[in-house]
C-alpha cells in the first residue's frame, strides 16, 4: 500500500519507500519574524524534519526568506486562496507549497503555480478536511464522509495533473478518527501519491495524543503513510516529540532512547512516577539506540525488564541499577538518577 511516487521537499524525500518524516507548524504570527525563527530553531533541535509556516499575505513572504536562512529544515508555505502568494514563496526558495488548486481560481492560475513549482522541483501538498469540502461533494454524500474527503483530494490533484504536475502529496484530515482512517485507506487504494497523515483539531495534549496515536498509528501499522503531523493544541515542540515516539512505537523508526517504565503498584516503595519523569526528561537529548527501564519493584523489576540495556528497580528508599536483568549495584534513592546516567554514558 505504500505510495509509489516519491517527491522531495528540500533535503527530505517523501513517499516511495523513503523514511517517514515528522512535521510540525509554527504558531507564531507570520509578521513576527524574530519569534518565528526562535520557534523554528527549537523545532529543528527537537527533531522536526519539515516545518510549515502560514503565509497569509504577500508581505509575509519575508518570513520564508528568513526561515530559509535560519534553519536547514525544509520549509512549507501554507497558503489559502491567493495564487500570487504561492508564486512569491516559490521565488523565495520555499521547499514545498500547501495549497488546494480548486480554491485559487481558473486554469491559468493553477497552471502558473504548477509551472513555477515544476521549474524548481517543489512539491505541492493538497490538504482537505471536513470544513473544506466542495458543495457538490457535500451534496453527493450529505456530510463529510471518508469518501467525500478522498474524492475532494483527488479532484484537486486532477487540476494539477491537467498540467502534467505530479509532485503531489495528499492529506485528508478529520477530527473523527474513524473517518480519517477510512479516508486514507481509500486514497491508498486509489492513487500512488504520498500521504501526509494527521488527525486535525485533535485537541489538547492528552486527548490529542490519544486520537493521533489511534488514527496515525493504525494507518502506519497497515503500511499507509509517508509523513506525519501530530496536531496538538500545545507547544509545537510537543508535536515533534510525539511524532517521533509514535514512529518508534510502531516500528517505523529506530534510534534514541526506548524508555520503559512500570505503572506502579502497592509494592512500590519509592517515588517511581517522579523518578521516571526525571529520568525521561534527562534522557530526551541522548541519541544512543538503547532501552532504559525504570521499574518499581526490586523483586520482579530486573527480570521483567531483562531486555533493557540498563535500568533501575526501586527498593525501600533505594534503587538497584541493573543491566540486561543482572543487578550491578544498590544505591540510595537520591543517587539513582546520577548513577543511572553514568552507566548510560559508559555504553
Amino acid at each position: 500500500m505504500a505510495s509509489k511516487i516519491r517527491v522531495k521537499a528540500g533535503n527530505v524525500e517523501i513517499g516511495g519507500g523513503a523514511p517517514i518524516s515528522v512535521q510540525s507548524m509554527l504558531n507564531t504570527p507570520a509578521t513576527d519574524i524574530e519569534s518565528s525563527i526562535v520557534q523554528a530553531k527549537i523545532l529543528e533541535a527537537a527533531g522536526c524534519e519539515i516545518i510549515r509556516a502560514a503565509v497569509p499575505s504577500v508581505e509575509c513572504v519575508n518570513l520564508i526568506y528568513a526561515l530559509k536562512e535560519a534553519v536547514s529544515v525544509p520549509i512549507v508555505a501554507d497558503i489559502h486562496f491567493d495564487y500570487k502568494i504561492a508564486l512569491e514563496c516559490v521565488a523565495a526558495g520555499v521547499d514545498k507549497i500547501r495549497i488546494n488548486p480548486g480554491n485559487i481560481g481558473d486554469d491559468s492560475r493553477v497552471k502558473a503555480v504548477a509551472d513555477a513549482c515544476k521549474s524548481r522541483n517543489i512539491p505541492i501538498r493538497i490538504g482537505v478536511n471536513s470544513g473544506s469540502l466542495e458543495k457538490s461533494i457535500l451534496a453527493k454524500y450529505g456530510h463529510p464522509t471518508a469518501e467525500a474527503l478522498c474524492d475532494s483530494a483527488l479532484y484537486h490533484a486532477s487540476l494539477l495533473e491537467k498540467f502534467n504536475f505530479h509532485d503531489i502529496v495528499l492529506s485528508m484530515k478529520s477530527s473523527t478518527v474513524t473517518t480519517m482512517v477510512d479516508a486514507y485507506r481509500l486514497a491508498a487504494d486509489r492513487c500512488d501519491y504520498p500521504l501526509h497523515l494527521g488527525v486535525t483539531e485533535a485537541g489538547t495534549e492528552f486527548g490529542g495524543l490519544i486520537k493521533s496515536a489511534a488514527g496515525i498509528g493504525t494507518l502506519l501499522m497497515e503500511g499507509i503513510g509517508d509523513t506525519i503531523r501530530v496536531s496538538l493544541t500545545a507547544d509545537p515542540a510537543r508535536e515533534v516529540l510525539a511524532g517521533n515516539e509514535l514512529l518508534k512505537a510502531v516500528g517505523k523508526r529506530t534510534g534514541g532512547i526506548n524508555f520503559v517504565s512500570c505503572p506502579t503498584c502497592g509494592r512500590t516503595k519509592i517515588d517511581l512516577i517522579g523518578l521516571a519523569n526525571e529520568i525521561q526528561t534527562k534522557l530526551s537529548s541522548v541519541k544512543k539506540d538503547i532501552t532504559v527501564a525504570v521499574m518499581g519493584c526490586a523483586v520482579n523489576g530486573p527480570g521483567e525488564a531483562k531486555e533493557a540495556d540498563l535500568g533501575v528497580a526501586g527498593g525501600d528508599g533505594c534503587g538497584l541499577i541493573f543491566k540486561k536483568g543482572e543487578i550491578l549495584y544498590k544505591v540510595p534513592e537520591n543517587e539513582i538518577v546520577d548513577c543511572l546516567l553514568k552507566e548510560i554514558e559508559k555504553l
